[in-house]
């Protein structure tokens, strides 16, 4: 047989009730023990059952002093003096966070025990009496703790061993007989034990929500910072914009100035030649105006007559009565010149409004129906391209994906992030309705299509009444009706826009949407309007110029 090793008496001598090393040890009919003053105390609330076994009796049990273990802890106690290590002290100094011993004077050495009664915490050294003088051995010792004070009621001077479950407060065992009797309590160690828990608890969801905050301000900062690239990058496009058409208008100015002075230098030029023929003229009438004035005072009657026949024979002078200089039109000019310059930003618009539209264009995603959703009247083709209403109602299931109500379809498709793009011919159609949609939206019942309800969606109806679906819907003034629509998302930036393909115009944008879940391309060919509206929607590949 195994030597056995040594024995470890500190473990053997402690009561159940106080943890702490027997005091006046008695024993219960069942054979269990406990400090004299801890059982006493556990009948006068717990009424008579054993602490350790659970043993009930209905008479208060007779207490007898087991006088072996008093003897065996008594001796205990004595060895107790000559081995620290039993207290697990080496009589080093309290360290930083450590409790010190309230009786040294010079050097704090590290307390072993806190007491209860005395409300003083003890070192090795200072313990000694607390575990030697009968007196002082009834004292409840414990763990060496900070400000016991803190610890003992002041209303009865008594250890906070209970809790109040009724006034959430600390109370000692004399607060039960009076102010709490009618109370739940439990002792502070449960308490302890299940707050802790809570607290556990209330630490993961603390640091939870702070990860979802923390995910928050990233999720801030990347809309920002998208915000930003989106800034410049339209900044830098109306830049160059507005400097081609500052260019553009400069150069207007320079050619209707040049058109307004080369008119002024033709006037110019025309009253000069008028002047200077005039004044030719002038110089002629006055020759012979000093002829006259000489042959009218000559008595020669042969030269008078050959003078005067050679006056009444001259060259007849220019009649200058219609002659005039008129000033050109320069508000002709101008017109013109505007004229030139709003179809010139026309041009520009359109060349810009392509390469916008070419821009976008670039995110197609190949966007094909899906049966599953369709309203039974729908027909779809082989290839999932196309969809018209039909006249007759089809016997399909109704599966939770599929709309019962309205004209509706999905696309298969599903997007969650980033941008996308896909076209739909709605040529021939009187009636209809495109964009696109959470994935959650109600597909059994008649739902308004607009954004809080999950819709981001532009329609026609009646022909010529095109609407974006706002709340309330804003009337879309078109030049000319659509044959085909693109439309555009950009997830991150919550943006959806629409485009008239042929003429590259934008028709509308939602901006500043909150997108949450995933967005599904949305269909509706609405009714057949009499075989009006019978053309078929059709998603078409894009074809760039």
């Amino acid at each position: 047989m195994a030597a056995a090793g040594p024995v470890r008496y500190e473990d053997q001598f402690l009561c159940s009730i106080c943890l702490d090393i027997f005091t006046d040890p008695v024993t219960m009919p069942c054979g269990h023990n406990f400090c004299k003053h801890c059982i006493t105390e556990h009948f006068a609330k717990n009424t008579w059952t054993c602490p350790t076994c659970g043993e009930h009796f209905y008479i208060r049990p007779l207490l007898k002093i087991n006088t072996f273990i008093s003897e065996m802890v008594s001796q205990f106690r004595r060895e107790a003096q000559h081995e620290p290590n039993i207290y697990s002290s080496d009589q080093q100094a309290a360290k930083p966070g450590e409790v010190p011993c309230d009786v040294c004077t010079e050097t704090k050495l590290k307390a072993l025990k806190s007491c209860l009664v005395c409300l003083t915490s003890y070192c090795q050294t200072h313990l000694e009496p607390h575990l030697t003088l009968s007196v002082l051995k009834r004292h409840q010792l414990i763990h060496p703790v900070e400000n016991l004070e803190d610890r003992m009621c002041m209303k009865h001077d008594k250890p906070l061993e209970l809790f109040c479950k009724t006034d959430h407060t600390c109370i000692c065992l004399h607060c039960t007989y009076k102010d709490h009797m009618t109370h739940e309590f439990v002792p502070l160690k449960e308490e302890h034990k299940k707050q802790k828990a809570e607290l556990k608890k209330t630490g993961a969801e603390i640091q939870q929500m702070i990860q979802e905050r923390q995910l928050k301000i990233q999720e801030i900062q990347h809309s920002v910072d998208l915000s930003k690239k989106a800034a410049d990058r339209q900044t830098a496009e109306g830049v160059e914009v507005f400097t081609a058409l500052m260019e553009s208008v400069q150069r207007s100015l320079d050619q209707l100035i040049e058109e307004i002075q080369e008119k002024q230098r033709t006037t110019e030029k025309q009253a000069e030649d008028f002047i200077r023929e005039l004044e030719q003229e002038i110089s002629e009438l006055k020759k012979r105006s000093t002829e006259v004035e000489q042959l009218s005072g000559s008595e020669n009657h042969l030269h008078f007559v050959q003078g005067f026949t050679s006056i009444k024979t001259a060259p007849p002078m220019k009649t200058w009565t219609k002659v005039s200089v008129h000033p050109p039109s320069y508000e002709e000019s101008v017109v013109k010149t505007v004229s030139q310059l709003e179809n010139k930003v026309k041009e520009d618009k359109i060349k810009l409004l392509k390469v916008k539209l070419k821009t976008v264009q670039q995110y197609e995603v190949d966007v094909t129906l899906d049966p599953d959703t369709a309203y039974p009247k729908l027909i779809l083709s082989d290839d999932g391209k196309q969809v018209s209403c039909g006249v007759d109602w089809k016997n399909l299931p109704d599966k939770p994906e599929r709309f019962s109500i309205c004209r509706n379809v999905l696309g298969k498709q599903s997007f969650c992030s980033g941008r996308f793009y896909f076209e739909v011919q709605v040529k021939g159609k009187t009636n209809w309705s495109l964009g696109v949609v959470r994935e959650s939206i109600n597909r059994k019942a008649y739902i308004m299509e607009r954004p809080q309800n999950g819709y981001w969606t532009i329609w026609l109806r009646n022909r010529n009444q095109y609407r974006a679906r706002t709340d309330p819907p804003i009337h879309l003034s078109l030049e000319s009706g659509p044959q085909k629509v693109g439309v555009f998302v950009d997830y991150e930036e919550g943006l959806v826009s629409f485009y008239d393909v042929d003429s590259s115009a934008l028709i509308y944008s939602f901006t500043d949407c909150c997108f949450s879940d995933k967005l599904l391309p949305f269909f509706s060919p609405c009714g057949r309007d009499g075989g009006k509206n019978s053309a078929p929607l059709i998603i078409t590949p894009v074809r760039l110029p």
